[in-house]
């Protein structure tokens, strides 16, 4: 899996690129190789902009996926680098952690999995917890 960054904010106090890594390693099996999508960093007003103007919903939010299936770019993931260091601290875990937490949930809902019902929400946090461990970021 190839991921593109993309940095539109400042004060990240964490090496990001590393981390995507360690994720993308987590994902070996999951995915083949030559799988694309591009990941953008924002802040609490970014996303708050692209929330509203895609998803009709006025506030901010931590993660955003959008699907793109063009050959073997699967779309682009979203993550507010605010809300990372706001969730950390509330649930006290490292920002890094935090971070691979949205970017592989990011991932997933790429993949097509989502958390509308309860039974494909225990389906797709399964798959996280066993990503995010095989990833080594310590909490």
């Amino acid at each position: 899996m190839e991921i593109n960054i993309y940095v539109q904010t400042k004060n990240i106090e964490f090496d990001y690129e590393k981390i995507v890594e360690s994720v993308k390693e987590a994902f070996t099996s999951e995915f083949a190789d030559d799988k694309l999508l591009s990941l953008i960093l924002v802040n609490n007003e970014e996303i708050k902009e692209i929330n509203k103007k895609y998803r009709n919903i006025n506030k901010t939010t931590d993660v955003i996926s959008f699907v793109d299936r063009e050959d073997d770019y699967i779309g682009d993931i979203f993550i507010c680098i605010d809300k990372v260091k706001e969730q950390a601290i509330k649930y006290k875990n490292s920002e890094e952690w935090e971070f691979a937490f949205l970017l592989i949930h990011g991932i997933l809902h790429l993949s097509g999995f989502d958390h509308i019902e309860e039974e494909d929400e225990n389906i797709m946090f399964e798959k996280q917890n066993k990503i995010i461990i095989r990833s080594k970021i310590k909490k």
